[in-house]
């Protein structure tokens, strides 16, 4: 085989790999399942939504681009460690829509004092920035957020639909 034959074969196969991955479909979340509990594990990179304490669906998500360690003070890009809620949900987001976690606690608050630093804040469970939905699962492929929680924009429509206000939050290392 000639080179040149080899580098055709290997692009195709490349093309092919990503085409297969882009459009191959995930499973769904249940029509009309309330979700009342979230569960991240940010080395892992999953978000797991439950309900009445039966794990529904777990999701592949992107982080601040400072993944390891607990947020300390805004602008350090790293996404929250602890327990919080739920709190908001706003369908006219700059990223699609969004859900909002109480970030800060009063914990986090103390800690950035202690740092000399803002603590920040708008947290959020966010799918992609607007008018870039068509990257789609590719944004899995590295930690792009100021310290969010990233799915694509078709998870968080339906997250936003599932997850009710108040429900529970653990970020986990």
């Amino acid at each position: 085989m000639t080179k040149r034959k080899k580098i055709s074969l290997t692009l195709s196969l490349i093309i092919s790999g990503l085409t297969v991955y882009y459009f191959y479909p995930e499973d769904k979340l249940s029509a009309n399942i309330i979700i009342d509990k979230l569960v991240v594990y940010k080395s892992k990179r999953q978000l797991l939504a439950y309900s009445n304490g039966k794990l529904e669906k777990t999701y592949k998500i992107s982080l601040g681009k400072q993944p390891i360690g607990d947020k300390e003070f805004e602008g350090d890009n790293k996404t929250p460690e602890g327990v919080y809620f739920i709190n908001d949900k706003n369908p006219n987001s700059g990223y699609h829509k969004n859900l909002g976690v109480s970030y800060p606690n009063k914990d986090d608050i103390k800690n950035a004092k202690q740092l000399g630093k803002p603590v920040g804040g708008d947290v959020k469970i966010h799918g992609l920035s607007n008018k870039t939905g068509f990257i789609s699962k590719f944004h899995r492929w590295y930690d792009w957020t100021q310290g969010c929680i990233a799915v694509t924009d078709v998870e968080i429509d339906e997250l936003y639909n599932a997850v009710k206000i108040g429900a529970k939050i653990e970020i986990n290392p």
